[in-house]
């Protein structure tokens, strides 16, 4: 490894190349680069926003118990249900006799509330509505009919803690997000406030009271009560009612809840309820009535109007894409477990269709082949590529064209004086013109493809071209794995290859809609490249680009899982973005210049209308959607059921997990790697995500990507060739 590649004599060493500065992102790049960004902070933004304003909560049945009570002072403990701490005033209001005040909390919701008007309105008696900032915000039109059925809104909080355990900057968020949701729902504000989990005065405990103390500092005129119907336990509506009725002749503030579950029963009891007060003489008010003022509600400004209504229009937006979001996630997640499930299925079934045929009699290939290595500034790699084919079992002719490299892999390659290989130099033209350039230099029909810094098992070729034997077949697919896995990504992406493109491939196999013959191990009979039109540079993916004219042309297209191919993969995360944003890009390219496969007849059109939906479904369209997964998953735990949550994505993992393993079982290789399959879907698959938006972007916006070549380090290794159990 540390040894200097080998030089030809009398060469002239290399004049230092001069160290480039990098130079500013152009516009579109940024933009290309901020819109990922962009879209992930949206979609972060909309779910925090809908988490925080829809997050359940429990009802005031959850109240506090057990806490000391001696701070609390009497007038205040053994006063009235209205408490008014304002202007360091300790002043509490009793109703009158005869008089009833209800009070309805938890909303306003849309089922309920409604109902509950109706009855108020039938009986042209007023109610008393605290409603929580989130269902306001969700449910803004249902406030303010509640608003103009002429009765009386109080604060209930924004999402219902319990206050005396927030901190003071939590209790002043949840106070100004209800005044602004109120604001922008129906253009009020109000200082009328009951704390959630209160009740009686007498319960307060001193905890509580030091909070109503500072409630009163903010102007706030608090409500307690003076009767509990426990509505919320669906006692029944007899029950409701008998809890409702003050002891005569008193008055009383009645506590009722117009949302938080079921409350048919507190609708009934409500239809019982005010016509047998009046019949007793009773009348209803408000709290406002009872304090001695008009209202506690004010009209907004117009600064704080538009401030509430971007504040309820944002959470209605989010409350959309959420809904959008979460129908799309069944979407993705039905997809990703059929495709999973199919994989599985057909991985199976190919690999019992090719052992018959493998076992099966058959005239064996044994003709010399030709095998075409592009190279440029392939010095580190060339060497083992070389040595790899040499040692081939089957006849070949090796024909490395050097494709205007800097360094020494032409003199290099002539250096190894290893028989069969023949070097040929050209002008940098691009990989295209060198595989070209190579195939028309080809002594013999079938020619193999692979690049520079992949190896060969001796078998690998002879393998390759067994299928050849069907005159019908105009290519093949070999079996590329990561020869340089010893560290966490090279096994990430050993566990991409073996998992993704193999299993991938097997099924394509058995559709017969194989997309991309990969370039590192791939085989070609000439008359099939010539009638495809030979390898084209329109893209940037050349072996996508091939693979699906071959189709197009009507040849078949073949894969062969125990021909064996190491190639090396990227060894820092810039070079993997690099190759895959070319990859994604390059395929996308590709399946753009062949989609009048579409509409043509024959092999063309079967590949056009099976291979290319699944191309754009299962490469293009699912993994775009996938990250739904990961960051409702996130959404889960901070504002859903954690356990729910880790159970629903363990189940996503425990499915890749499966076919993870039976990949590499009919690959025969050992499971070991997968102990980094979980962080691999953490890190390297939200990477894969990135990639891909971005080369959609490339795409959209009409950039012609320029070839990105990776940097080689030269560490690829000729593993024990593993015993493939059941191709």
């Amino acid at each position: 490894m540390g040894r200097r590649p080998h030089r030809s004599p009398g060469r002239p060493p290399r004049s230092p190349v001069p160290r480039r500065t990098r130079a500013p992102l152009s516009p579109r790049h940024r933009f290309r680069i901020a819109v990922p960004v962009v879209l992930l902070a949206f979609v972060v933004s909309v779910l925090l926003i809908e988490g925080y304003t829809t997050r359940g909560f429990t009802g005031d049945q959850e109240a506090r118990a057990g806490r000391p009570t001696t701070g609390v002072p009497r007038v205040i403990a053994g006063g009235g249900p209205v408490v008014d701490t304002t202007h360091d005033h300790l002043r509490t209001y009793h109703p009158p006799a005869k008089t009833v005040v209800l009070t309805f909390d938890d909303g306003p919701d849309p089922t309920w509330t409604p109902r509950v008007l109706a009855v108020l309105d039938h009986y042209g008696t007023p109610g008393t509505f605290f409603v929580t900032g989130q269902q306001t915000v969700r449910h803004p039109q249902v406030l303010r009919r509640v608003i103009r059925s002429g009765n009386e809104v109080g604060v209930h909080t924004f999402s219902h803690p319990d206050l005396a355990t927030q901190s003071a900057s939590s209790v002043d968020r949840e106070l100004a997000l209800t005044q602004l949701a109120l604001a922008g729902a129906a253009g009020v504000n109000t200082s009328l406030m009951r704390m959630p989990y209160s009740s009686t005065t007498s319960a307060l405990d001193n905890r509580a009271w030091t909070v109503s103390r500072r409630l009163g500092e903010k102007g706030y005129v608090l409500a307690f009560i003076d009767q509990d119907t426990s509505d919320w336990r669906r006692p029944g509506a007899r029950a409701i009612v008998d809890a409702a009725l003050p002891d005569a002749p008193a008055g009383g503030v009645v506590l009722l809840h117009d949302a938080g579950g079921d409350r048919s029963q507190t609708v009934e009891a409500l239809d019982r309820l005010i016509p047998r007060l009046k019949a007793q003489g009773y009348r209803f008010t408000t709290l406002a009535d009872l304090v001695g003022t008009d209202s506690f509600t004010s009209p907004v400004g117009t600064v704080e109007l538009w401030q509430g209504r971007i504040f309820v229009a944002a959470v209605t937006v989010s409350g959309t894409a959420v809904s959008a979001v979460s129908v799309l996630l069944l979407v993705v997640g039905s997809l990703v477990l059929a495709r999973c499930l199919l994989l599985l299925v057909l991985a199976r079934h190919h690999a019992r269709r090719y052992r018959r045929q493998h076992t099966g009699a058959h005239r064996p290939v044994t003709r010399p082949v030709s095998v075409v290595v592009p190279a440029y500034d392939e010095e580190l790699c060339i060497s083992k590529t070389l040595r790899s084919l040499a040692a081939s079992d089957h006849p070949v002719e090796i024909i490395v064209v050097d494709d205007g490299s800097h360094d020494g892999t032409a003199d290099l390659a002539e250096s190894l004086a290893l028989e069969n290989v023949t070097v040929v130099r050209q002008p940098n033209g691009g990989k295209p013109s060198a595989l070209n350039n190579g195939v028309l230099r080809a002594s013999h029909d079938l020619v193999v493809m692979l690049d520079a810094d992949t190896v060969f098992a001796p078998s690998t070729v002879g393998r390759l071209v067994q299928p050849f034997a069907d005159p019908r077949v105009g290519a093949v697919a070999g079996n590329a794995k990561v020869g340089n896995r010893r560290r966490l990504l090279g096994r990430w992406q050993h566990i991409e290859y073996v998992m993704g493109f193999n299993l991938d491939r097997r099924m394509y196999d058995l559709l017969h809609c194989l997309p991309t013959i990969p370039g590192a191990v791939g085989a070609f009979r000439v008359e099939a490249l010539r009638d495809a039109g030979m390898v084209s540079a329109d893209t940037l993916a050349e072996d996508t680009d091939i693979t699906m004219a071959l189709h197009r042309a009507g040849w078949e297209i073949r894969y062969v899982p125990d021909a064996l191919a190491w190639t090396e993969a990227p060894i820092s995360l810039r070079q993997l973005w690099r190759q895959r944003y070319r990859w994604s890009y390059g395929t996308m390219q590709a399946a753009w210049k062949h989609r009048h496969a579409l509409v043509e007849r024959g092999p063309a059109g079967r590949f056009g209308r099976l291979g290319l939906p699944l191309l754009a479904v299962f490469q293009i369209f699912t993994p775009l959607l996938a990250p739904l997964i990961d960051i409702l998953a996130l959404y889960g735990l901070v504002f859903g059921n954690p356990l729910t949550t880790v159970l629903a994505w363990s189940g996503v993992l425990a499915v890749q997990a499966v076919c993870a393993a039976y990949a590499f079982h009919l690959d025969g290789e050992p499971l070991r790697p997968l102990w980094a399959l979980p962080l691999q879907q953490i890190v390297y698959r939200q990477v894969m995500y990135l990639v891909l938006v971005q080369a959609c972007l490339t795409a959209i916006n009409g950039y012609r990507l320029p070839w990105q070549r990776l940097s080689r380090s030269g560490d690829v290794m000729l593993p024990p060739q593993p015993s493939t159990r059941g191709p």
